[in-house]
């Protein structure tokens, strides 16, 4: 490990410690994105989506943390909430006026788990086949 100089310790002293990913830090509420399991867009907090897959990822990670955006109204947070309390998941909110994060929940583990698939899965929209579609899209051949 390299020795400190006095640069060191100003530097230190004037923008605080150095920390390792820091722009990942930013944008996943604090985490890294290695330790993410499942995060959720401001706008998935909002409309309350997530909640069936976190109680699926919860019972995989029982050690997880949920990590939830200071700069959003905290009642979005109540079904969160009260499945975090359901399911002993420790929660806290993180709040940071300077930065700006799309996410409004981040499910994390306490160590790097390098999960893939982080995010909520879109639903494809149904596609219309010949049989299923409406009787006037059918007549005008749409």
């Amino acid at each position: 490990m390299p020795k400190k100089d006095v640069q060191d310790y100003i530097q230190e002293g004037v923008y605080g410690p150095k920390t390792i990913k820091l722009d990942e830090r930013k944008k996943f509420l604090g985490t890294i994105r290695e330790r993410v399991i499942l995060a959720l867009t401001k706008s998935e907090v909002r409309s309350g989506k997530g909640i069936k897959e976190m109680q699926q990822l919860a019972k995989t990670y029982p050690k997880a943390t949920m990590l939830m955006n200071g700069n959003m109204s905290f009642r979005y947070f109540k079904p969160y909430r009260d499945l975090a309390g359901t399911l002993k998941i420790h929660y806290t909110s993180v709040s940071n006026k300077n930065v700006s994060s799309d996410y409004g929940l981040v499910l994390t583990s306490d160590h790097a788990i390098d999960k893939e698939d982080i995010f909520l899965q879109e639903t494809k929209p149904v596609q219309l086949t010949k049989a299923n579609k409406p009787w006037w899209k059918k007549l005008f051949g749409l």
